[in-house]
């Protein structure tokens, strides 16, 4: 429960929530860990960051590399394309059945069989739920292939230095030497899962303390889930929205903004954040443990070190901390189909928004943006250019039955 100026004791894009961590938790029976081979202590690796998400690349099985999200937000490995691991007897496999936003069950097969390497490091034997298609879509959202998301057991093995400000990973050995930068902040590992306690101001409630997952997976920056056993109270001003998706199901809810946000020292100002709707999320999700989840669009503004072992982290803002939020300026959804050829797709839109109001419709396809080609374009970048600046207008060239035409969208500040 989230109580008033006093911290609280818990029992244990858009955006895209990759909640199936919390949803494919299994005893594993051992305790494997990564390791380093003979006498190396550390390493750097460069990651791609698209839409706030850390992609790395990761040796399966002695095949690859192939691109995973490492996500804070998930315990067990999960391979959303089983491709990878074809020579896997599946019948030989445990099934279990698992629950999901927007669905009923999901099939998914669990082993403890796989290897994984990340750099030089390697596991032997990693827990992994093997989903039997890309419920997803992670590759559609994020324009490039991905085939799972590695979390827990890489973050339990080494020190981890995430330098958002230079697209790099430090992984360091727990007993090499450490230099720490920033400030130290406690946080608790609850179901192999970071937690943080920070505080949040909102005009209805005042200042009050929440305990919230710290999701590196989750590209939004802040989603308020639950208020003394109920839905925190709406912002005066907000839009309805489609928050992300679980599994294969659509998370609904509204957006507004909140007054201030405060991790340790450093406070932030009128944070977009995102209100899902409670009775949806709480069938689903155990939200005793929890207020909210703290996604990447802030978390990328300061460079992070964790360490599990003993719970704590450093943080230190970095060039992009200063940086305003914003939200999504046209209102709608493009996910890339990758076929024999790549295709953007209006995958939905907001009601009453630009998009809407401009004539585009979900399945148009984008054949150009500004009198330049969309090949020229990567997901990202249109993420980028629809936050970019009120009433800023883009010219949208669409193919829709096997006609070309042209839309123009003026980008409004909705929140």
């Amino acid at each position: 429960m989230l109580t008033k100026y006093r911290p609280v004791v818990m029992v244990c894009l858009r955006k895209i929530i990759l909640c199936v961590g919390s949803l494919l938790i299994f005893s594993t029976g051992f305790s494997q860990e990564f390791y380093f081979p003979g006498k190396q202590q550390k390493q750097s690796i460069a990651f791609k960051c698209i839409k706030n998400l850390i992609i790395i690349p990761v040796l399966v099985n002695g095949k690859g590399p192939y691109d995973f999200v490492l996500d804070t937000g998930v315990g067990p490995m999960i391979i959303t394309d089983p491709s990878i691991i074809g020579s896997l007897d599946f019948s030989t496999l445990r099934k279990i059945k698992v629950s999901g936003l927007g669905i009923e069950v999901v099939e998914a097969y669990i082993s403890q069989n796989i290897s994984a390497e990340i750099g030089r490091a390697k596991i032997d034997r990693i827990p992994t739920a093997i989903l039997k298609e890309d419920l997803f879509n992670l590759s559609g959202h994020l324009g490039i292939r991905v085939y799972g998301l590695i979390g827990y057991n890489f973050f339990n093995s080494f020190m981890v230095d995430i330098r958002y400000s230079e697209n790099k990973i430090v992984f360091r050995n727990y007993d090499s030497k450490i230099k720490y930068r920033g400030s130290k902040i406690p946080i608790q590992i609850d179901n192999q899962k970071p937690y943080v306690l920070a505080d949040i101001e909102l005009p209805e409630l005042g200042k009050v303390q929440g305990k919230f997952l710290m999701d590196t997976g989750a590209s939004h920056a802040l989603s308020l889930e639950m208020f003394g056993g109920g839905e925190f109270p709406l912002p005066q001003k907000k839009i309805k929205a489609n928050l992300g998706m679980s599994l294969s199901g659509q998370i609904k809810g509204y957006v507004g903004r909140i007054s201030k946000f405060y991790i340790g020292k450093f406070v932030f100002k009128d944070i977009i954040s995102g209100f899902p709707d409670y009775e949806t999320i709480a069938k689903k999700i155990d939200l005793n443990v929890r207020n909210g989840n703290l996604g990447a669009e802030i978390l990328r503004k300061f460079n992070i070190q964790f360490n599990y072992k003993e719970e704590f982290m450093y943080i230190k803002p970095n060039s992009g901390s200063k940086l305003p939020f914003e939200h999504d300026m046209v209102g709608m959804v493009i996910y890339l189909d990758q076929g024999e050829y790549k295709h953007f797709i209006i995958g939905e839109i907001d009601e009453n928004s630009p998009a809407e109001r401009a004539g585009l419709c979900t399945f148009d396809e984008i054949i150009g943006v500004n009198f330049r080609s969309i090949d020229t374009y990567t997901l990202n970048d249109l993420t980028e250019l629809f936050k970019s600046k009120a009433d800023r207008s883009i010219i949208f060239e669409i193919y829709r039955d096997k006609k070309v035409i042209f839309k123009v969208v003026r980008l409004e500040k909705r929140i």
